[in-house]
């Protein structure tokens, strides 16, 4: 069991991603999970990383607004904590992909994914109170030229349906990513090189998000 010591910064995750609290936990870091609950339609945005940004920006700023209303409640007594909001979406060929609706739409896109390279943007925001950092972070994926009925297996695992740009890399869909240029963490939902620059920028440095008896590995 990880401890964190009374004066460490506390992190919350706003986020019910499964695969961005691993990351964080196997860097050290024991996040608090709070979902914002912020539906991600119907928000219009000029470009990929403008979009995976401004829902960022809502689900950390969600949660931020719940814990400060629990400070003027006197349900909570912190000044450290930050706050983590984080959405990824797929950049193909100047289209925008989301989590697919379906399984047939998870089925067009491979269809038209495999063989082909697009872009992975996720969008960072870090809120401490009245102060916020944000940034996207981008990596290129190359999708292997996977047969139909590969595709159709994948799909009918239902991963695809629960992830931006139907896939994973760390999951059964990694099987079925040639290679990636840049940060693995970006298309997994959360770049590590990223939060930490978002955390000096308020003043933090990633090593005190570090519980006392983490284990490299753990």
């Amino acid at each position: 069991m990880r401890t964190r010591p009374q004066t460490q910064p506390r992190l919350v995750l706003a986020s019910a991603s499964p695969a961005r609290r691993k990351l964080l936990q196997a860097a050290g870091i024991e996040p608090e999970v709070l979902v914002s609950g912020v539906d991600e339609g119907g928000i219009a945005a000029a470009s990929a990383e403008e979009l995976c940004l401004e829902l960022a920006r809502r689900k950390a700023q969600a949660v931020a607004d719940r814990l400060h209303a629990a400070v003027i409640r006197g349900e909570l007594h912190t000044a450290d904590t930050l706050v983590l909001g984080c959405d990824s979406v797929l950049e193909f060929h100047g289209e925008v992909f989301g989590k697919p609706a379906s399984a047939a739409e998870a089925m067009k896109r491979w269809e038209r994914m495999r063989g082909q390279a697009g872009v992975l943007h996720t969008g960072h925001c870090l809120i401490k109170w009245d102060s916020r950092a944000a940034a996207v972070a981008s990596t290129v994926v190359h999708f292997a030229n996977v047969t139909d009925e590969e595709i159709a297996a994948y799909v009918a695992t239902g991963e695809p349906l629960n992830v931006a740009g139907a896939f994973t890399i760390d999951g059964l869909g990694g099987a079925f990513v040639e290679r990636i240029e840049g940060n693995a963490g970006t298309v997994i939902g959360l770049s590590l090189p990223l939060l930490r620059e978002l955390l000096a920028d308020l003043g933090h440095s990633i090593t005190e998000l570090w519980t006392t008896n983490a284990q490299p590995g753990a």
